[in-house]
């Protein structure tokens, strides 16, 4: 944790045995440190992560972030960044390197990070579930979450984590999918019973059932700015939507790259709800059933598939209204 301005930045706790962070499952690897967290973090789960990082950076112009980044770390003698579930760490390590001066600390539940990082930063292994997380009020000037309100079960606490953390005028950015899948431009709930891409709706359907028996708020993304503004903590809330093609349907360079991108972090995400579903009690042979029949309609859908994304940014308000 950056609390002494002595400490070597690029050392690293030591791990005895990484095995002792894993549990295994229907051949799948999963963290001990999140019971509610039921999607896998092997190899295949870290590729879907590299896929929809590249995703996010041609939606954001190769940049890594949106909103004032810039302004917010460019004052001071160094500057504090923490990237929640920062997976491989790819996020962490690329602002590490286009702001030499800012120190960045990426956390993770599982020690998946890269070995060898720029100065300035390093990785954590915790939970971002914990009612209290692990350093002093307003030590931050900027804190990133990315895909992971699947595994948060209290988001308004965390919320409030993050307002804690953050200084007055520091800033926040949240990136999170919608669950809920479109075809052809409309929403699951616009199609009557047995028509659209069934399978494909089912799927996410199921998905979203077992999240909330885990306790999981599906509604969160869309949810970003009523959540922040209940908080009382922010100002300058800022929320985007973006249309985020499934497929290879688009002609436009940028469109038929994203589009590609989310098709095959689809393809990965498929096989890897096969654990959780059965973990929560649907009979094996029917979740692979599930599972074959929504590939089919990735695979050649009649329908243009497509998801959304929303993405908010804010800034921490200046005072404590609670004060």
């Amino acid at each position: 944790m950056f609390t002494d301005d002595n400490h070597d930045d690029n050392q690293y706790l030591p791990i005895d045995d990484p095995n002792m962070f894993y549990y295994e499952m229907h051949g799948r690897k999963f963290s001990f440190l999140n019971e509610s967290y039921l999607l896998p973090v092997d190899e295949d789960e870290i590729q879907r992560s590299d896929l929809l990082h590249r995703l996010i950076k041609f939606i954001f112009n190769g940049r890594i972030y949106c909103g004032p980044v810039r302004e917010t770390l460019q004052f001071g003698d160094y500057r504090n960044v923490l990237d929640l579930g920062t997976g491989k760490g790819s996020w962490a390590v690329e602002l590490s390197e286009e702001f030499c001066w800012v120190r960045v600390a990426g956390v993770d539940v599982v020690p998946i990070q890269f070995t060898e990082v720029p100065p300035r930063c390093r990785f954590e292994i915790w939970d971002i579930n914990t009612y209290d997380m692990p350093y002093e009020d307003g030590h931050f000037d900027l804190i990133h979450a990315r895909f992971v309100h699947e595994g948060i079960r209290d988001y308004p606490g965390f919320l409030r984590q993050v307002g804690r953390l953050l200084r007055p005028g520091g800033m926040v950015i949240l990136i999170e999918p919608d669950l809920w899948q479109f075809a052809d431009g409309k929403p699951e709930r616009e199609f009557t019973f047995g028509s659209g891409p069934r399978a494909w709706f089912l799927i996410w359907e199921t998905y979203r059932g077992c999240l909330s028996m885990l306790g999981i708020d599906t509604t969160v993304p869309q949810q970003f700015k009523r959540l922040l503004e209940e908080t009382d903590l922010f100002d300058n809330i800022n929320v985007h939507e973006g249309i985020i093609p499934v497929g290879f349907n688009h002609t436009e360079p940028t469109a038929l790259t994203v589009g590609q991108l989310q098709w095959m972090a689809h393809d990965l995400l498929l096989p890897a709800l096969k654990p959780m579903f059965v973990h929560l009690g649907i009979l094996e042979s029917r979740v692979d059933r599930m599972i074959q029949e929504a590939q089919r309609d990735l695979y050649s859908s009649d329908f243009e598939l497509s998801s959304h994304l929303h993405i908010v940014w804010a800034t921490r308000r200046s005072y404590d209204p609670l004060i």
